[in-house]
């Protein structure tokens, strides 16, 4: 698990100098600016989760703000570009996407009004139970590098594209198109949670009953609907949101690669890692879960690597 860990902080640092070394066009003084407030705010967030979560033994104060943070991103980007239409469009795209995760980490029990209680991620307990997680040294740092710094930072990158797209010029029908599409991938995250939810308040309606399990409330997870033709369509759509919000900043400055795809692409590699970790688990728990892997694609429909 270190080796992973390890390996997302570096990639961390790489492919942002990476990204910024591909990219023919400098910063303008705007994006530089706005940068520079958006990371202050990043580094004091990511410390506060840090500190709130080692006082309160909870370690999904990162999961609190990653729906709400990018928001603040975007509309600080917004005021900055003084209100730019591209910009605001963006910052309204990331408002929609951040309302509906907001909505669905609120509804699980992740909201307290005591703010620094509520739902823990499941895979955090577990993990603190892995034998190189053992020393308080040892969990303090992954909290301080990757739990806080490392998510935090992931945050602040994938949300890049709407600075790079400061102070390039007027919309067009492919930014409304662009924007539908972005749309779409939040529909489809909203679709593969329901029908997650749904389905584990029924399972756990029945368990509580004593009611016999049948069918796939037997089975343990969720085969149908959207889970059908991919493992992880939740997953999915929130790559596909970050992948179009790239593109926006792409066509918008006539660079298919410029230095705000890193967040895009350290996404990737993250949910990547993340989905091994969850679908072990999930392995371990529920005998047939290792056939669904067999037959259903992780991301992509019809398309098993």
């Amino acid at each position: 698990m270190w080796k992973t860990v390890i390996f997302l902080i570096i990639t961390l640092i790489l492919i942002p100098i990476a990204a910024f070394y591909l990219d023919s066009e400098a910063l303008s003084e705007l994006q530089r600016k706005t940068l520079k407030q958006l990371t202050w705010i990043y580094i004091a967030a990511a410390g506060l989760c840090f500190i709130v979560s080692t006082l309160a033994k909870n370690y999904s104060q990162v999961d609190k703000l990653w729906s709400i943070i990018p928001i603040v991103y975007a509309w600080v980007a917004c005021y900055q570009s003084g209100f730019e239409d591209r910009i605001v469009l963006m910052a309204v795209l990331v408002s929609i996407w951040g309302i509906r995760l907001t909505y669905n980490f609120g509804r699980r029990g992740g909201y307290q009004w005591r703010f620094w209680e509520g739902e823990e991620d499941y895979r955090w307990a577990i993990l603190r139970e892995k034998p190189e997680f053992q020393s308080p040294i040892k969990w303090t740092l992954f909290n301080l590098f990757f739990i806080s710094y490392y998510q935090m930072g992931l945050i602040l990158l994938f949300t890049l594209p709407i600075v790079r797209s400061m102070e390039a010029g007027p919309l067009s029908w492919v930014d409304y198109v662009l924007a539908a599409l972005f749309i779409g991938f939040v529909i489809i995250e909203y679709i593969a949670d329901q029908q997650q939810w749904d389905f584990q308040t029924e399972k756990y309606r029945r368990i509580n009953n004593n009611e016999a399990l049948e069918g796939n409330y037997k089975k343990g997870f969720i085969d149908t609907g959207l889970w059908k033709w991919v493992r992880h369509p939740n997953y999915a759509g929130e790559q596909g949101v970050w992948l179009i919000f790239y593109l926006m900043s792409a066509y918008a400055t006539g660079h298919i690669l410029n230095w705000s795809i890193m967040g895009c692409l350290l996404l990737f590699i993250l949910f990547k890692s993340s989905s091994d970790f969850s679908e072990e688990i999930s392995a371990s728990k529920y005998p047939e879960y290792k056939d669904y892997i067999k037959k259903t694609p992780r991301f992509i429909p019809f398309l098993k690597f």
